[in-house]
């Protein structure tokens, strides 16, 4: 089972001034802990239940980009980016861009959108849930041609790509990680069947059925159910100790999971959640 940080919350005691370098050595500490991925939000505002809407929010990707300058060997990538935010072919560029000057370290973890109120505050389109769940097919189905060694139109019901160049392409081959995110039955499960190489769920009682539902989603569309990496995501606060952390990854990990995301709520000093995973993964050991 390996340990992923996810950084949901920048609302620290080092304040805005110092945050570029409080974030810089958070991550290193992780990495300096044993922790394999790092992963960012991709949304504007504060989410409900982590914070106030006000509370500090980086944007996604250029965030990313400081991360890759501060780490060495984690993978990195949003834990989700919202299709609606970005045009299909910046959006690969931007995660190729990363991956190349990562040296292969950076994907792309994608879902359908959901932040309603963020995206009328700030003026996103936000189309009802048919219309982005067909965005997000299309996109993921844009990303991956620019990752292959096609320069093929792409004619989509959407989108139309006249020549699908991409230079200089991924490192990570055949193309840089690919995570669809959430646990839809009907459409997110079935499209991380047929494109992705991870999902990642929440823990609930309903996670075991979730990945039934996956399985046979793969049966379906003739895809190896054990191909997908199953990670999962969990909210630590400062109740949470060691022990009681590691039991819930053991949990996951007798479902199947490989990979659990980790984020804080409550933590105004970040090296406290990596002590916190540090400890856990001594109580797995």
């Amino acid at each position: 089972m390996e340990f992923g940080l996810h950084i949901a919350d920048y609302t620290w005691s080092s304040g805005q001034r110092q945050l570029g370098p409080a974030l810089a050595a958070h991550v290193r500490n992780a990495e300096a802990a044993g922790i394999q991925r790092i992963t960012v939000m991709d949304h504007f505002w504060q989410l409900p239940g982590i914070g106030p809407v006000e509370h500090e929010m980086l944007e996604a990707y250029a965030t990313l980009g400081f991360l890759v300058a501060h780490t060495e060997k984690a993978l990195l990538h949003t834990l989700v980016t919202g299709v609606i935010y970005r045009e299909p072919a910046l959006l690969a560029k931007q995660v190729t861009t990363l991956d190349v000057l990562s040296g292969g370290r950076v994907g792309l973890g994608i879902g359908a959108a959901w932040n309603e109120q963020e995206s009328k505050g700030l003026g996103f389109e936000f189309p009802p849930m048919a219309e982005r769940f067909r965005q997000l097919e299309e996109t993921i189905q844009i990303c991956l041609q620019l990752w292959s060694d096609s320069e093929e139109p792409y004619e989509g019901a959407i989108w139309q790509l006249e020549r699908t160049l991409n230079s200089p392409q991924s490192i990570a081959r055949p193309h840089p990680y690919l995570m669809i995110g959430g646990g839809g039955e009907k459409k997110t499960l079935r499209l991380v069947a047929q494109y992705a190489d991870a999902c990642n769920l929440g823990l609930s009682p309903e996670t075991a059925r979730k990945l039934d539902v996956l399985r046979a989603h793969c049966d379906a569309v003739g895809r190896n159910y054990d191909d997908i990496e199953k990670t999962a995501m969990i909210p630590v606060d400062p109740e949470s100790t060691p022990a009681t952390v590691a039991s819930t990854m053991r949990d996951l990990s007798a479902l199947g999971f490989t990979a659990t995301y980790v984020y804080a709520v409550g933590y105004p000093e970040p090296e406290r959640v990596v002590e916190l995973l540090a400890g856990a993964t001594d109580e797995l050991a």
